[in-house]
């Protein structure tokens, strides 16, 4: 599935469930061509199958299986250049990529981190779940110890890459294999583990992209 969705400046594609490495060829394309002018502010809003990604800060202990073992498991493993440690992507997990001109939105990556956590934080209010940042850590948590959505982002010459990932019906115990964004004693959950009850992904995509658009106009 790709649907682009443009009632707003911001430009919203909707791509089903998309392979970890074809998604990196899709936002470094979509980066190019930002920087260029020939794209406008974009967001891809799609799943992955299971993938182990460790970021720029992501340290190989934080992984409790060798890479071979971990591909034996069914993981594919990345190494990339987004912030943060080592998190896990799969089927039931909202992911979104925002490939944006911050040059344009004033040069503020703070800001930027704060404004993915507020889309997500007001996301989760629709559903009746109140989740809220954590001082020091980036993300949305529902406590200090439970962790409902994760942010971990790229840049280069102030054009972002890589983005967020919201547990909504995602299998938790796939993150089981990792020690979740290097973070002892943070338990991993889901918008369904919350509510104890089914949540749709497509009602969940269409709330993120409603506050996506407010918070980039």
């Amino acid at each position: 599935m790709d649907t682009t969705s443009a009632a707003s400046a911001l430009e919203v594609r909707h791509l089903g469930l998309v392979p970890y490495g074809k998604a990196l060829e899709v936002q470094q394309e979509l980066r190019q061509a930002r920087m260029e002018g020939r794209q406008p502010d974009t967001v891809l809003l799609l799943e992955h199958p299971h993938v182990i990604t460790f970021g720029r800060g992501g340290r190989r202990e934080n992984a409790l299986l060798s890479d071979e073992a971990l591909q034996q498991a069914g993981y594919e493993v990345y190494r990339v250049s987004r912030g943060g440690d080592v998190t896990y992507h799969g089927p039931g997990q909202l992911v979104g990529y925002p490939i944006l001109d911050l040059a344009q939105r004033g040069r503020d990556v703070h800001l930027y981190l704060r404004q993915l956590e507020g889309v997500l934080i007001d996301t989760l209010a629709d559903f009746g779940i109140a989740a809220r940042r954590r001082e020091g850590y980036a993300g949305v948590w529902l406590d200090e110890r439970h962790k409902i959505a994760s942010i971990g982002v790229g840049l280069r010459r102030w054009t972002t890459t890589h983005g967020f990932a919201l547990n909504v019906c995602c299998d938790l115990r796939r993150f089981d294999a990792i020690i979740a964004c290097g973070l002892h004693g943070v338990e991993m959950t889901s918008m369904q583990e919350s509510l104890g009850r089914k949540v749709g992904m497509a009602a969940v995509r269409t709330r993120v992209e409603a506050h996506l658009r407010k918070s980039f106009p």
